[in-house]
């Protein structure tokens, strides 16, 4: 396959073979899309409703998926929890709602991203390539997979399986199993918002990352309002607070 001039090899193997779902009832723009990502190495199918999605998901599971909030048979925020509920796949919001609350509410019911129309297309082809990164499990070099203990929870990179000190697997998106990873790997200093999100060109006003940060919190604190292991350094970034064992 041949991709645009301007995408080098290593970004080309992030989208080649992966599957994109695509719920859009704006015909325009679903036929952007569906045009622009092949170009890129990516398969790309396309739904307008809701009730299409979800009969093309028992059949398989893509990489990720871009949800329209205003669909004509169920509201785009509901299509969210379901997926990050009962799949694993990233999940990108593309709409036409600009609202902070909006935004927020996307990435607190967890969203991967947050995308407002109208977009340029390798904006969008940029961002899906960097939840795809995020979603991508690590593993150590010899092959196996990497398990976290840390305060009586066990985090397993490679499932992306986090389990409570009394043995329950707790739900955790890919997002959040990334940044908690960076966490483990880094205990005990303050690392900064850009180094917690995997992107060095964040805006200061870009506050994805408090969001994201405080869903974490409440999976893994009892009381999120006073945190013991996701401490804010003003000025630094985050502190994770415990000590961390591998194995």
């Amino acid at each position: 396959m041949s991709f645009p001039s301007n995408v080098n090899e290593a970004d080309a193997n992030v989208g080649q073979e992966r599957r994109i779902f695509l719920v859009e009832d704006d015909l325009s723009i679903a036929r952007l899309i569906t045009t622009v990502l092949p170009e890129y190495g990516f398969r790309c199918e396309s739904f307008r409703t809701g009730g299409e999605l979800f009969r093309r998901l028992r059949q398989t599971t893509p990489d990720l998926c871009i949800i329209d909030l205003g669909l004509p048979d169920m509201d785009g925020m509901e299509i969210v929890r379901q997926l990050r509920a009962d799949y694993r796949c990233g999940v990108m919001i593309l709409t036409g709602r600009i609202h902070v609350g909006d935004k927020v509410m996307g990435l607190e019911i967890g969203a991967d991203d947050y995308v407002v129309k109208p977009f340029e297309p390798r904006e969008l082809v940029a961002r899906l390539r960097s939840i795809l990164r995020r979603c991508e499990p690590t593993q150590a070099s010899n092959g196996k997979a990497r398990v976290a203990r840390f305060s009586g929870w066990r985090f397993d990179t490679d499932s992306y399986t986090l389990t409570t000190p009394d043995g329950r697997e707790k739900s955790i998106s890919a997002s959040e199993a990334q940044m908690l990873q960076r966490f483990l790997e880094r205990p005990n200093r303050a690392l900064p918002r850009e180094q917690l999100l995997g992107q060095n060109d964040l805006s200061p006003f870009d506050r994805s990352i408090d969001v994201r940060i405080s869903r974490l919190r409440r999976k893994l604190e009892d009381d999120s309002q006073h945190p013991t292991l996701i401490k804010t350094v003003y000025g630094a970034g985050y502190l994770f607070v415990s000590s961390v064992g591998w194995e």
